[in-house]
Protein backbone atom coordinates (compact mmCIF):
# COMPACT_ATOMS: atom_id res chain seq x y z
CA UNK A 1 0.00 0.00 0.00
CA UNK A 2 1.45 3.58 -1.19
CA UNK A 3 0.28 6.09 0.89
CA UNK A 4 1.03 9.86 -1.40
CA UNK A 5 1.56 13.04 0.69
CA UNK A 6 -0.06 15.25 -1.83
CA UNK A 7 0.54 19.24 -1.62
CA UNK A 8 -1.54 21.11 -3.05
CA UNK A 9 -1.11 22.55 -7.05
CA UNK A 10 2.18 20.48 -6.61
CA UNK A 11 4.30 17.80 -8.33
CA UNK A 12 2.85 15.15 -6.59
CA UNK A 13 -0.08 14.60 -9.25
CA UNK A 14 1.94 13.08 -11.55
CA UNK A 15 2.84 10.49 -8.83
CA UNK A 16 -0.86 9.91 -8.66
CA UNK A 17 -1.34 8.98 -12.52
CA UNK A 18 1.66 7.23 -12.31
CA UNK A 19 0.08 5.30 -10.11
CA UNK A 20 -3.37 4.45 -11.94
CA UNK A 21 -1.30 3.57 -14.72
CA UNK A 22 0.63 0.57 -12.04
CA UNK A 23 -2.97 -0.31 -11.16
CA UNK A 24 -1.30 -0.37 -7.53
CA UNK A 25 -3.62 0.97 -4.34
CA UNK A 26 -2.82 3.94 -2.76
CA UNK A 27 -3.97 6.92 -0.12
CA UNK A 28 -3.79 10.14 -0.72
CA UNK A 29 -3.34 12.86 2.47
CA UNK A 30 -3.36 16.58 1.27
CA UNK A 31 -2.18 19.41 2.54
CA UNK A 32 -2.95 22.91 1.72
CA UNK A 33 -0.36 25.64 0.72
CA UNK A 34 0.28 28.47 3.14
CA UNK A 35 -0.20 32.01 1.99
CA UNK A 36 3.29 32.46 1.13
CA UNK A 37 3.07 29.17 -1.01
CA UNK A 38 5.33 26.67 1.19
CA UNK A 39 3.97 24.06 2.28
CA UNK A 40 2.83 23.46 5.47
CA UNK A 41 4.76 22.54 8.68
CA UNK A 42 3.27 19.34 8.88
CA UNK A 43 4.89 17.82 5.92
CA UNK A 44 7.87 17.76 8.38
CA UNK A 45 6.36 15.17 10.21
CA UNK A 46 6.66 12.59 6.91
CA UNK A 47 10.09 14.08 6.03
CA UNK A 48 13.20 15.99 7.33
CA UNK A 49 12.75 18.83 4.57
CA UNK A 50 8.97 19.33 5.05
CA UNK A 51 8.10 19.30 1.23
CA UNK A 52 6.20 16.82 -1.33
CA UNK A 53 5.65 14.96 -3.14
CA UNK A 54 6.70 12.12 -0.52
CA UNK A 55 5.68 8.66 -0.79
CA UNK A 56 5.08 6.00 2.28
CA UNK A 57 5.29 2.49 0.98
CA UNK A 58 3.57 0.16 3.70
CA UNK A 59 3.62 -3.79 3.73
CA UNK A 60 -0.32 -4.18 5.01
CA UNK A 61 -3.21 -1.62 5.57
CA UNK A 62 -2.22 -2.37 8.71
CA UNK A 63 0.82 -1.28 9.01
CA UNK A 64 -0.62 1.86 7.56
CA UNK A 65 -3.03 2.21 10.58
CA UNK A 66 -0.15 2.00 12.55
CA UNK A 67 2.21 4.50 10.92
CA UNK A 68 5.28 2.34 10.14
CA UNK A 69 6.16 2.70 6.51
CA UNK A 70 8.90 0.48 5.27
CA UNK A 71 10.22 2.77 2.81
CA UNK A 72 9.94 6.95 3.12
CA UNK A 73 11.07 8.30 -0.27
CA UNK A 74 11.00 11.71 -1.56
CA UNK A 75 11.74 13.15 -5.00
CA UNK A 76 9.80 13.41 -7.99
CA UNK A 77 12.30 11.22 -10.26
CA UNK A 78 13.42 8.48 -7.68
CA UNK A 79 9.22 7.88 -6.30
CA UNK A 80 8.86 7.51 -10.22
CA UNK A 81 12.01 5.32 -10.93
CA UNK A 82 11.38 3.15 -7.31
CA UNK A 83 7.34 2.66 -8.12
CA UNK A 84 8.55 1.41 -11.65
CA UNK A 85 11.16 -0.96 -10.71
CA UNK A 86 9.08 -2.29 -8.22
CA UNK A 87 5.79 -2.76 -9.73
CA UNK A 88 6.79 -2.35 -13.50
CA UNK A 89 10.14 -3.28 -14.78
CA UNK A 90 9.05 -3.89 -18.08
CA UNK A 91 8.03 -0.64 -18.50
CA UNK A 92 11.97 0.23 -19.70
CA UNK A 93 13.38 -3.15 -20.73
CA UNK A 94 11.23 -3.08 -23.76
CA UNK A 95 12.22 0.35 -24.75
CA UNK A 96 15.26 0.36 -27.40
CA UNK A 97 18.37 1.25 -27.04
CA UNK A 98 17.73 4.50 -28.21
CA UNK A 99 14.28 4.46 -26.44
CA UNK A 100 16.36 4.30 -23.61
CA UNK A 101 18.67 7.33 -23.85
CA UNK A 102 15.34 9.49 -24.13
CA UNK A 103 13.68 7.85 -21.40
CA UNK A 104 17.26 8.52 -19.09
CA UNK A 105 17.55 12.04 -20.54
CA UNK A 106 14.40 13.45 -20.11
CA UNK A 107 13.72 12.21 -16.82
CA UNK A 108 16.72 13.99 -15.58
CA UNK A 109 16.00 16.49 -17.56
CA UNK A 110 12.47 17.50 -16.14
CA UNK A 111 13.89 17.83 -12.07
CA UNK A 112 17.11 19.30 -13.11
CA UNK A 113 16.88 21.77 -16.03
CA UNK A 114 13.57 22.31 -17.28
CA UNK A 115 10.88 22.59 -14.17
CA UNK A 116 13.35 24.18 -12.17
CA UNK A 117 13.42 27.15 -15.03
CA UNK A 118 9.42 27.09 -15.42
CA UNK A 119 9.32 27.57 -11.35
CA UNK A 120 12.01 30.55 -11.03
CA UNK A 121 10.12 32.96 -13.46
CA UNK A 122 6.93 32.12 -12.11
CA UNK A 123 8.29 33.02 -8.64
CA UNK A 124 10.04 36.01 -9.65
CA UNK A 125 7.33 37.31 -11.58
CA UNK A 126 5.26 37.43 -8.16
CA UNK A 127 8.32 37.72 -5.35
CA UNK A 128 8.29 41.66 -5.81
CA UNK A 129 4.23 41.16 -3.97
CA UNK A 130 5.76 40.35 -0.51
CA UNK A 131 8.00 43.75 -0.54
CA UNK A 132 7.08 46.41 1.41
CA UNK A 133 4.67 48.91 -1.36
CA UNK A 134 6.68 51.45 -0.89
CA UNK A 135 9.61 48.79 -2.46
CA UNK A 136 7.91 47.04 -5.15
CA UNK A 137 8.48 49.16 -7.78
CA UNK A 138 12.48 48.52 -6.89
CA UNK A 139 11.62 44.86 -6.73
CA UNK A 140 10.05 44.78 -9.90
CA UNK A 141 12.36 46.35 -11.58
CA UNK A 142 15.64 44.36 -10.61
CA UNK A 143 13.76 40.95 -10.57
CA UNK A 144 12.40 41.76 -14.19
CA UNK A 145 15.70 42.23 -14.87
CA UNK A 146 17.24 39.76 -13.94
CA UNK A 147 14.62 37.09 -15.38
CA UNK A 148 14.87 39.37 -18.76
CA UNK A 149 18.63 38.12 -18.52
CA UNK A 150 19.49 34.47 -16.81
CA UNK A 151 15.60 33.03 -17.59
CA UNK A 152 13.39 34.53 -20.36
CA UNK A 153 16.08 33.69 -22.82
CA UNK A 154 16.42 29.98 -22.18
CA UNK A 155 12.80 29.12 -22.22
CA UNK A 156 12.11 29.58 -25.72
CA UNK A 157 15.54 27.10 -26.85
CA UNK A 158 13.98 24.60 -24.32
CA UNK A 159 10.57 24.54 -25.50
CA UNK A 160 11.80 23.79 -29.08
CA UNK A 161 14.29 20.76 -28.22
CA UNK A 162 10.53 19.42 -26.42
CA UNK A 163 8.70 20.59 -29.30
CA UNK A 164 11.09 19.13 -31.97
CA UNK A 165 11.14 15.86 -30.17
CA UNK A 166 7.34 15.13 -29.43
CA UNK A 167 6.67 16.19 -32.85
CA UNK A 168 8.32 12.88 -34.47
CA UNK A 169 7.30 10.90 -31.27
CA UNK A 170 4.49 9.70 -29.82
CA UNK A 171 6.00 9.90 -25.58
CA UNK A 172 9.22 10.86 -24.86
CA UNK A 173 11.16 7.69 -25.15
CA UNK A 174 11.54 6.80 -28.99
CA UNK A 175 9.51 4.27 -30.14
CA UNK A 176 7.64 3.45 -26.81
CA UNK A 177 3.97 2.44 -26.81
CA UNK A 178 2.90 4.64 -23.66
CA UNK A 179 4.03 6.57 -21.16
CA UNK A 180 7.34 5.63 -19.48
CA UNK A 181 9.46 7.44 -16.37
CA UNK A 182 10.28 10.45 -18.92
CA UNK A 183 6.35 10.97 -19.43
CA UNK A 184 5.87 11.31 -15.72
CA UNK A 185 8.47 13.50 -14.61
CA UNK A 186 7.85 16.17 -17.68
CA UNK A 187 4.54 16.71 -17.61
CA UNK A 188 3.68 18.61 -14.81
CA UNK A 189 6.08 21.18 -16.42
CA UNK A 190 4.55 21.04 -19.65
CA UNK A 191 1.51 21.63 -18.60
CA UNK A 192 2.79 24.79 -16.76
CA UNK A 193 3.81 26.26 -20.28
CA UNK A 194 0.15 25.92 -21.63
CA UNK A 195 -0.92 27.37 -18.41
CA UNK A 196 0.86 30.51 -18.68
CA UNK A 197 0.42 30.37 -22.65
CA UNK A 198 4.05 30.03 -23.28
CA UNK A 199 2.78 27.11 -25.10
CA UNK A 200 -0.29 27.25 -27.09
CA UNK A 201 -1.82 25.34 -30.16
CA UNK A 202 -0.88 27.91 -32.50
CA UNK A 203 2.99 28.26 -31.71
CA UNK A 204 3.56 24.43 -29.91
CA UNK A 205 0.93 21.89 -31.40
CA UNK A 206 3.30 18.53 -31.02
CA UNK A 207 3.16 19.82 -27.03
CA UNK A 208 -0.50 20.56 -26.92
CA UNK A 209 -1.81 17.10 -28.62
CA UNK A 210 0.86 15.73 -26.45
CA UNK A 211 -0.73 16.97 -23.15
CA UNK A 212 -4.11 16.40 -24.73
CA UNK A 213 -3.33 12.06 -25.74
CA UNK A 214 -1.58 12.52 -21.72
CA UNK A 215 -4.79 14.27 -19.95
CA UNK A 216 -7.21 11.63 -21.89
CA UNK A 217 -5.97 8.71 -20.73
CA UNK A 218 -7.79 6.95 -18.05
CA UNK A 219 -5.35 6.81 -15.83
CA UNK A 220 -4.69 10.21 -15.56
CA UNK A 221 -8.32 11.17 -15.10
CA UNK A 222 -8.82 9.10 -12.22
CA UNK A 223 -5.67 10.70 -11.07
CA UNK A 224 -7.03 14.32 -11.26
CA UNK A 225 -10.10 13.24 -9.31
CA UNK A 226 -8.62 11.92 -6.42
CA UNK A 227 -5.88 14.94 -6.51
CA UNK A 228 -6.08 18.19 -7.65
Amino acid sequence: MIVVHHLSHGRAQRILWLLEELNVPYLVKKYQRLPNQKAPPALLDVHPLGKSPVIEDYDTEAEVRKGKPRVVLAESTAIINYLIQKYNPGMKSNLSAEGAIDDLYYTTYAESTFIPLIVTQRKLARFAGFAPWYLRPIFRYILGAFSEMYIDPEIPNNVKMIEDHLSENDWFARGSQGPTSADFAMIRGLEALTAAKIATLETCPAIVGYLQKAQARPAYQAAAQRGD
